[in-house]
């Protein structure tokens, strides 16, 4: 527990004319880097990092810098509204706080009484760390349905984690991983949950093998001992050809996988199905660079394998993150100094405690959207959005007659944005908390001013893995922007649940921390507060799972009907599962390569960030260009068998010629139709959204793969 502290900031605060600095956590993207923030005449006006913050040790990216500019953008929604024209009409009237609250409040008694709390849908999307706040208030109001992006981001890597050993392995850079895999993530570029690119950078620079998995040549790749440049969508095939290595070779853990493992027979009788020659065929990876990665992997100790959502949004998601897991385990590198440790969370109230799950009745969570279908998925509450849409639009199982998003922009940041809007505009009542009037925004009845992350105290990475929660500081006010943690406080009392939230919400802050006998102003004085750091905690406790062992082959996923053990299913559109659409759509699309300066759909509003990258691209290796006749820097069209969108031509020869890489989240606020150019370039409108294109036990859509064409934007095909 370090204590709160001064460095020169005295000095800098009298050169410059500051009035005062406050220590925060910045939360423009999942990061939680540590800053200080400087204050001139009751404005913020300078951030920088803070290097005594264990999370980024003073490095900060160019989103954390660009905060000022978000909360004190012009087209900043300030103040709650009221849509007083037809959906989409772009007519609003300013409305008071109270007169928002009473109204949603209303709402949400009446439909609850005429079709149960299930027709009330609250939903999540980028998260301001209020997952557990709007949880709590979803099961105390009875409603089992929120919308998140849990199915396909974060939420698989936990859901199946918590199955097989019990919590999120996290990769111990502390102590200098000497081997790690980099598998279908971009640490450097999305500093993601857990991880900033600097300690994985720290590592490398110490000596670290890199073993990088990646269909397109990132900057990790490029400084790899072994790049393993798969076909998209093959990771499982590729994981179980590793595991099929190490095992017929004898490179496993012995001593571990005989006393801490469930189900090892099985699973090597699994991996026995993924030889080389197969596996090769299958991911066109050649044998010797996957034998030769697996070998380097299994024999360089400690080893960890950083991994991303590009793995988790795929229909092998569930099997994707278990194999990578599989490999973990085999080779002995669980929670261990420099491998993938169990970190524990501070003595603080746990999220799921908190996020009153246990309140939620069982026949209301019987109710379930997507329940029975996405088994996996619903025993960690979380629902795929297509079960909402459907409901909206047919009434099927039951009417879901209200949405409340809260910083969720689903029209751009989900598939088939067309089915969305359907939905949106069928929908009886729809509030929406964000920054600003966005695609999604702009179909509401009532739209509330969010607070960005300076204006307001909270306790920051409460939800994550690494053991680690900082104290978040208030440091500005701006317009009536409130906290949606506070917006739903209040609300909680308007719908009859006084008795379970507080009078404001440091009660709640204080309730969280209330096991380490501290309050959150105690905890301000802070810089932060790490769990106990321990290792090989099974020795004495086991794993957290059915059999207390690290279980390859699952028991929870055999008694819910799918397969224990990992296997690999080829994506439902692909040049193998669907050889005549290819004669149309000769090119795999690859999408959601991360950018600095953006975070998903949010910060094109920004100046700064749109001046580091102003129109979205697809890369295209150059052969493929000069086939299609397409010239660097060209509007180019994409067009798969759902769409078509325009993109940028930008040549890169880190790519299969039959791949393309495109950009996602792409939109453009400073056009001030309400559509905001949602349609032109948003690559998930060329995605299925089809429950068969979805993972079967987690409900994960399949984005990340397609078939496609491209060609010159004037050209007529």
């Amino acid at each position: 527990m370090k204590q709160f502290t001064f460095s020169n900031v005295e000095k800098e605060m009298e050169v410059y004319g500051y009035d005062s600095m406050v220590k925060s956590h910045c939360r423009m993207c999942h990061g939680g880097c540590g800053v200080l923030v400087y204050t001139k005449h009751g404005k913020a006006v300078k951030i920088a990092g803070d290097p005594d913050c264990p999370i980024n040790h003073g490095t900060l990216c160019p989103k954390g810098f660009a905060s000022l500019q978000l909360a004190y953008h012009p087209d900043r929604l300030h103040y709650p509204v009221r849509r007083v024209g037809p959906k989409g009409s772009g007519k609003w009237e300013r409305i008071s706080w109270e007169v928002a609250m009473d109204t949603i409040a209303e709402k949400m008694l009446g439909y609850k009484e005429n079709f149960g709390a299930e027709s009330i849908v609250m939903g999540y999307g980028t998260g301001r760390e209020n997952e557990s706040v709007i949880y709590r208030f979803s099961n105390l109001l009875g409603t089992p349905n929120v919308l998140t992006a849990g199915h396909f981001c974060y939420g698989p890597r936990l859901a199946t984690s918590i199955i097989t050993c019990g919590s999120n392995p996290i990769v111990d850079y502390e102590n200098h991983p000497k081997c790690i895999i980099v598998w279908g993530n971009n640490v450097v570029i999305s500093n993601p949950d857990e991880y900033k690119g600097e300690p994985f950078s720290v590592s490398l620079d110490r000596g670290a093998k890199l073993i990088v998995v990646d269909p397109r040549m990132t900057r990790m790749a490029s400084r790899a001992d072994i790049w393993l440049q798969l076909r998209p969508g093959t990771d499982t095939a590729l994981a179980l050809g590793m595991a099929n290595v190490i095992v017929s070779e004898g490179l496993y853990d012995k001593e571990f996988i005989a006393n801490h493992v469930h189900g090892w027979e099985p699973f090597v009788e699994r991996v026995k199905q993924y030889p080389l020659e197969r596996v090769e065929q299958i991911t066109n990876v050649p044998a010797e660079q996957i034998a030769a990665a697996a070998r380097l992997y299994a024999t360089t100790k400690p080893a960890g394998i950083q991994w991303g959502v590009a793995i988790e949004q795929q229909v092998n998601c569930a099997d994707n993150d278990r194999a990578l897991m599989a490999l973990m385990a085999i080779t002995g590198n669980i929670d261990v100094p420099g491998g993938q440790v169990l970190f524990k969370t501070p003595n603080i109230r746990q999220v799921s405690d908190f996020g009153a799950h246990k309140r939620l009745p069982p026949e209301q969570a019987a109710k379930r959207l997507g329940g029975e279908r996405f088994r996996l998925a619903s025993k960690f509450s979380i629902i795929n959005p297509k079960c909402v849409w459907d409901a909206v639009i047919t009434e099927e199982p039951y009417p879901v007659k209200m949405i409340f998003l809260i910083s969720s922009n689903p029209v751009l940041s989900r598939a088939n944005g067309a089915e969305i809007r359907e939905a949106l505009n069928k929908i009886d009542f729809l509030v929406v908390s964000d920054f600003f009037l966005t695609p999604t925004a702009e179909y509401a009845d009532i739209v509330l001013p969010s607070a960005t992350w300076l204006e307001m105290d909270y306790i920051g990475d409460y939800w994550k893995r690494h053991g680690y929660i900082l104290p978040r500081r208030k440091v500005i006010e701006v317009g009536e922007c409130r906290p949606d943690h506070e917006m739903l406080n209040d609300l909680a009392h308007r719908v009859g649940q006084g008795d379970d939230w507080w009078e404001t919400f440091d009660g709640g802050l204080d309730y969280i921390l209330e096991p380490m006998g501290i309050t959150f102003k105690d905890f301000k004085e802070m810089d932060y507060i790490r769990g106990e750091v321990s290792y090989r905690k099974y020795l004495e406790k086991g794993f957290s799972t059915p059999t207390r062992k690290f279980e390859l082959y699952s028991t929870l996923l055999e008694k819910w009907g799918y397969d224990p053990l990992p296997q690999y299913n080829e994506p439902p559109e692909s040049p193998v599962s669907t050889p005549e659409r290819l004669k149309q759509y000769p090119y795999t699309l690859i999408t959601g390569r991360r950018q600095p300066g953006f975070f998903h759909t949010e910060n094109r509003q920004l100046s700064w960030m749109r001046e580091l990258h102003d129109d979205p691209v697809v890369e295209i290796h150059p052969d493929t260009a000069a086939k299609e006749g397409i010239t660097e820097g060209q509007w180019v069209v994409i067009e798969s068998k759902r769409g078509k969108i325009r993109q940028r031509a930008k040549f890169f020869k880190g790519l299969e010629r039959d791949v393309v890489s495109a950009e996602h989240g792409w939109w453009f606020p400073e056009e001030k139709d309400t559509g905001h150019g949602w349609k032109r370039s948003n690559v998930n409108l060329l995605i299925d959204n089809g429950y068969e294109n979805c993972d079967p036990a987690m409900g994960a859509t399949h984005i990340r793969s397609l078939l496609c064409r491209i060609y010159p934007e004037k050209e007529d095909k």
